[in-house]
């Protein structure tokens, strides 16, 4: 009966799913099998789209400009935007007109929108 393996990649990914004749093997239960096979392949679906996820999101920080990543960072972390003024030197309108464009570029609806974007960046620090 045929025997299964999980075939890894050099990165120790599952790759795929290798069937050979083996005499001293069990036999291989088809429903277990296909559950593997389905197992992995919902997984590799997640995995891509959470690397999609980030790559969208890398692609937006680096329309960023260094100052406008300097004041998400810190919107991310909770701080207020005069907290965020005087850290800066610069005037709380002047914080809000950086995180409107932070708000825009980033395609963020809301702050804890932007704060899911961060953590899925390892933007924020805790």
């Amino acid at each position: 009966p045929p025997a299964a393996d999980v075939v890894r990649d050099r990165q120790g990914q599952g790759a795929g799913v290798r069937l050979e004749e083996d005499p001293a093997a069990p036999g291989v239960n088809d429903e277990i099998l296909l559950e593997s096979i389905r197992t992995a392949l919902n997984l590799d679906v997640e995995q891509r789209a959470s690397q999609a996820e980030r790559a969208e999101i890398a692609a937006r920080l680096a329309h960023l400009t260094p100052r406008e990543h300097e004041v998400m960072e810190m919107v991310t972390n909770g701080r207020a935007n005069k907290e965020i003024a005087l850290t800066l030197g610069v005037s709380a309108k002047t914080v809000e007109a950086h995180r409107a464009r932070v708000m825009e570029k980033m395609q963020a609806a809301s702050l804890a929108e932007l704060v899911k974007m961060a953590i899925a960046a390892r933007i924020a620090t805790h």
